[in-house]
């Protein structure tokens, strides 16, 4: 039986993909035994937008919904704009809230969520650092309360995603694309959270180094498409997710079917719903 393989953390939704083009995209990605996808949420018009797309492609893509650290900027007619963004703001995660309420029955995770410390994006750094937390917090609470997987992002704040995560008694997450350091992993590790790699991981140490300390049974393979592709510069898609499985394969110097069967078994470990599409 040939490999099959789960994306266990993408953006479908996102503007690099025109609707026209998902078709196709989801199409490669099942000539490539891509049998389920993750599509997460960053904003709450993302939300709308993930659950839609999941219902157009039910028997492949499964949504995530929540509110990223950080938010889009738009333009004066209220359009998103390509480059830049600002931190969350609290009020921004309540209407997310109440949707992951209503439709907790139809989500396999809470995402994507964490922390985003990156200075790009911080204006009044240690106020906007603690209204993440918070908003961060709230996320985790509900999913606690629903028992339903988290999906976390810890751009330049691995360390402080990981402790909140602790903090607050989370079970089951996944720290996707984690860019912080080996030791800060461990602690990740210890609490019984998982790791995402993305096709990045071919070009990007560090992430060669996470994975050479990461244990098998607690790795996922993910794309972040259309970000984090295995060449600088061009959009990723959810197939490239055999880059992943490869390059850990490689680091680990083990068969490919091993690391897609144990990967498959933790994606279905932590997401009991992927389930329902296989």
């Amino acid at each position: 039986m040939s490999n099959t393989f789960f994306d266990c953390h993408a953006h479908i939704n996102s503007p690099s993909f025109s609707k026209e083009n998902i078709e196709i995209i989801v199409n490669k990605a099942k000539e490539k035994n891509v049998k389920g996808i993750i599509s997460v949420a960053e904003t709450y018009e993302d939300c709308l937008d993930v659950l839609n797309v999941a219902k157009q492609y039910s028997k492949i893509i499964l949504p995530g919904i929540g509110l990223h650290p950080i938010q889009p900027l738009v333009d004066e007619n209220g359009q998103r704009l390509d480059k830049g963004g600002r931190s969350s703001t609290l009020d921004e995660v309540y209407p997310v809230l109440d949707l992951i309420k209503e439709h907790q029955k139809e989500i396999v995770c809470i995402g994507e969520v964490g922390l985003d410390y990156s200075p790009q994006f911080l204006k009044n750094v240690e106020e906007e650092k603690i209204i993440q937390k918070q908003i961060f917090e709230k996320q985790i609470e509900l999913a606690n309360e629903l028992n339903i997987p988290l999906n976390v992002h810890s751009r330049s704040a691995g360390h402080y995603a990981i402790e909140t995560l602790i903090e607050k008694n989370a079970k089951n997450v996944v720290l996707h694309a984690f860019d912080g350091k080996p030791g800060y992993a461990q602690k990740g590790l210890q609490a019984g959270f998982y790791f995402s790699i993305p096709p990045s991981i071919k070009r990007s140490p560090q992430k060669q180094k996470l994975v050479n300390i990461l244990p098998l049974d607690r790795i996922l393979l993910e794309t972040d498409s259309p970000a984090l592709s295995p060449e600088k510069n061009t959009i990723n898609e959810p197939s490239n997710v055999i880059i992943s499985c490869e390059e850990i394969a490689r680091i680990k110097n083990i068969s490919i079917e091993e690391v897609a069967r144990i990967t498959n078994e933790n994606a279905l470990k932590l997401f009991p719903k992927l389930k329902n599409i296989i």
